[in-house]
């Protein structure tokens, strides 16, 4: 792969360390990860609060100095997680090695992504055929985990390429910044040429661009360089201006009043019509965690600082935001039900002016006394009471929830089991929209029918999400009994993309076998459980310097 060659850094896990810590109490793991290398203070664990807002910044060295040790590469090509274990590995973690590598596509000889999915019995391949950004990121991971590094380089610097491209829907010409949903590489073997085609949304479902896309690129650059301790692929420039290009959409000034990020229905993960738009808590809360990757890669030169401050600006905004108006638990839904309407000033304890009685009457049932949760969406006069999986298992890892908001949404989860996890994790949100509301909000869509896809479905590929949030919260109890699910009828149900039903009992009616990120998934989740410093690729600990959460009848100047 061009320019900027790797360095290769040796792990500093033994064999026989790992094997004595097969027996750890993880649950003294609460909020960091067990590493073992000599720590410096990283760039990550330094305080907002040593950024000045005027300027002088401080300088970049040392940043990220502590990684997670994956960078051995295994012998007889044996998954360096079951090496590293003195028992005996499930049988299904070879299988899902053997089709993870199958899903694996090449670009002149190089491997630069997986297949979303391997399923050659499927009429329809639509582009399923093809390597998504947020697609390979649990892929990737696995192989970071597994010493596997090259691949997710020459992922990390294709699409840096792709993004320079000129990308236009129609006539209109989309920012500067955004990244590709999705690229497929064409081989014609006659002429013994490769190309690439990439999609910015012209060719999706719906045409709507992916906002995603770039936060988990930023998420995915920072994992790499966390796992090889190698700084130079983000110190490259053109890294560099692909940062800067992806935060300088996202940070512009406009007539929003709010720090989070405006967004159309379709544009993540949930990329159909399902009632979304507005304020997501699946793009806030990928927002937020790239906000922080970036500072901890972003150069300190005339372009950096600035960009630098922009996002320290953000960041406390945002922060703010989320965890006093997005929060929900039994003392603050006891709070909106009171309500009152019509206020004016910087006094108003309704600020967005939520009519209670739009509350919908599922919520007072799931709600526990003990437990919370961010909603999923918050604009003026609309509050999405949904559970969302992806925004709160993001929000725990990036520490955009304080260590009492994330031992609550963990206490939300084992409070409501059946309702969340089921017989096969993990639902993707609750509850399902259903009948007229069903009609409206999603346009009558067959594929998101009630429990189903992503109107209510279980999802395999969030096992890991919810692995790594179990490990930070100290509750590896709650991962290992949501993986013994998966290891039930994974594998013998041909991996599927989604799982139908209010308990996840039915394989999706759509579903697509050999799901690329159900097999990555779960290969995460079990190396993350079987070593918990692979933790430290993607979470990051709490900043101190973010302002507490203030009471809702705060004036908004306060």
């Amino acid at each position: 792969m061009e320019g900027g060659g790797m360095r290769k850094v040796s792990s500093h896990t033994s064999m026989a360390d790992a094997a004595a810590a097969a027996d750890f109490d993880l649950s003294q793991l609460l909020d960091k990860p067990r590493l073992k290398i000599e720590r410096q203070r990283s760039f990550d664990d330094r305080s907002m609060s040593e950024f000045s807002l005027s300027g002088n910044v401080r300088g970049i060295d040392g940043y990220d100095s502590v990684f997670s040790p994956g960078g051995m590469r295994s012998v007889l090509d044996t998954p360096l997680s079951s090496a590293r274990n003195s028992f005996e590995p499930h049988p299904m973690v070879a299988e899902a090695w053997e089709a993870l590598r199958r899903s694996l596509v090449y670009f002149r000889g190089q491997p630069v992504g997986t297949i979303a999915a391997y399923d050659h019995a499927s009429e329809e391949v639509l582009n399923y055929d093809q390597v998504f950004v947020r697609d390979f990121v649990p892929s990737a991971l696995a192989f970071l985990m597994n010493g596997e590094t090259d691949i997710v380089k020459n992922f990390l610097l294709r699409t840096v390429q792709i993004q320079s491209w000129e990308k236009r829907i129609d006539r209109f010409k989309l920012g500067e910044g955004a990244m590709p949903a999705s690229f497929k590489v064409l081989h014609d073997p006659a002429r013994g040429v490769d190309t690439i085609v990439a999609d910015f949304g012209e060719s999706a479902i719906g045409r709507v661009a992916p906002v995603d896309s770039g936060f988990w690129w930023i998420i995915l650059l920072r994992a790499y360089t966390k796992s090889t301790g190698d700084l130079s692929l983000a110190e490259r420039p053109d890294c560099q201006k692909c940062m800067k290009l992806i935060l300088t959409l996202c940070l512009s000034e406009g007539f929003d009043t709010f720090p989070t990020l405006l967004c159309a229905d379709g544009c993540s993960m949930i990329d159909r019509r399902m009632g979304i738009y507005g304020y997501p808590i699946e793009i806030q809360a990928l927002f937020f965690m790239a906000l922080r990757c970036a500072l901890t890669m972003l150069k300190h030169d005339s372009e950096g600082k600035d960009c630098i401050e922009r996002i320290v600006q953000r960041l406390h905004a945002l922060s703010y935001h989320m965890r006093s108006y997005f929060w929900l638990d039994f003392q603050q839904l006891n709070v909106i039900y009171r309500y009152k309407t019509e206020e004016y000033s910087h006094t108003a304890v309704n600020k967005f002016n939520v009519i209670p009685d739009s509350i919908p009457d599922w919520v007072f049932d799931f709600m526990p006394s003990r437990g919370g949760y961010f909603i999923g969406n918050v604009s003026p006069a609309r509050m999405d009471f949904r559970w969302f999986a992806l925004g709160n298992f993001v929000a725990i890892l990036s520490s955009l929830a304080t260590p009492e908001q994330s031992m609550a949404i963990m206490d939300l989860i084992e409070e409501r089991w059946e309702e969340l996890v089921g017989e096969m994790p993990l639902k993707i949100c609750h509850p399902a929209i259903e009948s007229h509301e069903w009609r409206i909000v999603t346009g009558c869509d067959p594929k998101n029918t009630r429990w189903s896809y992503h109107n209510g479905g279980s999802w395999p590929v969030l096992l890991w999400l919810l692995t790594a949030a179990c490990i930070k919260t100290g509750r590896p109890q709650i991962a290992r009994r949501a993986i013994d699910l998966a290891e039930s009828r994974l594998l013998k149900d041909g991996w599927p993309e989604y799982y139908d039903g209010k308990l996840g009992r039915y394989i999706g009616k759509q579903a697509r076998k050999f799901q690329t990120w159900s097999i990555a998934g779960y290969l995460v989740a079990k190396m993350m459980l079987e070593d918990p410093s692979n933790l430290g690729m993607v979470s990051l600990e709490e900043d101190k310097a973010m302002k507490p959460m203030l009471r809702r009848s705060a004036s908004w100047t306060c």
